[in-house]
């Protein structure tokens, strides 16, 4: 079946602005991929650039495998479509996303989920416990927000900010998992990441008493993964290609298998 897109032509769109939508649908293509939708719900953003804080979201009713470049769904700030499009906006997506947006300069892309592992970690009082080389990526650098019901208040958007502060993912508790990044590349290996520390997480406390290392042994393990081109101490090995050549070799998996996405 033949999806709807925007009816702006892609020749009408900057170049810049198409390779974002390139990378936005192969993100929600790989969330599908590896299993953490939740039907039609959840959304990832990006945004455009511009002064005007516009920003991609999934048009809603399509599957994550099922979005293309071309159907994203343009939206300010007020959550309204700014270009003609067959498609609305989840309206918790847009709150969630919206505030995020405003607030966080560096947050170009915004990731959110639902999945059974992240949903399970969000419902303990510990939050995600630093188990596993995983799990310390992201050792201080969580936010916090209780859980309020339903995103659809416009109230809850100042305490969604302040409980993110300037960290890189939060745990909604009671609901799942958020990620940001200065780019899509980044917000979903956070992402894959976090989802990987909190299934493992599940997995290990099933399995009898835990070992949790020394703060400091987690503190050195999180600046390891979040500066892999500073080495901590000289003659220390780094890896500050990485995630780069993750993505690239996400993006050739998608190309065999759901290259309609650029589409």
């Amino acid at each position: 079946m033949a999806i709807a897109a925007s009816e702006v032509p892609q020749e009408a769109r900057s170049a810049q602005e198409w390779a974002l939508r390139q990378e936005l649908a192969a993100c929600y293509r790989l969330i599908a991929h590896f299993r953490m939708t939740d039907l039609i719900f959840t959304h990832i953003s990006v945004r455009v650039p511009g002064p005007e804080h516009h920003f991609l979201i999934n048009p809603y009713g399509l599957m994550f495998d099922e979005i293309t470049a071309s159907s994203l769904v343009k939206i300010d700030l007020a959550g309204h479509p700014v270009e003609p499009t067959d498609y609305s906006v989840n309206p918790a997506g847009f709150v969630i996303h919206s505030a995020i947006h405003a607030a966080r300069e560096d947050a170009q892309c915004v990731l959110h989920t639902h999945t059974r592992a992240g949903c399970a970690v969000a419902a303990q009082a510990a939050g995600l416990l630093p188990l596993s080389q995983i799990s310390m990526e992201f050792y201080g650098r969580l936010g916090y927000h209780d859980y309020e019901g339903i995103a659809l208040s416009f109230d809850e958007q100042q305490r969604l900010v302040a409980d993110l502060g300037d960290h890189f993912g939060m745990i909604l508790r009671n609901h799942g998992l958020l990620t940001v990044g200065e780019t899509v590349q980044q917000a979903f290996l956070r992402m894959y990441y976090l989802e990987k520390a909190c299934d493992i997480q599940i997995a290990a406390q099933a399995g009898g008493a835990l070992i949790i290392p020394s703060e400091e042994v987690c503190r050195r393990t999180e600046r390891q993964s979040n500066a892999p081109d500073k080495p901590l101490n000289e003659g220390d090995l780094f890896d500050p290609d990485a995630n780069t050549l993750a993505w690239k070799a996400l993006l050739r998996m998608l190309d065999r298998s759901s290259p309609g996405y650029r589409e």
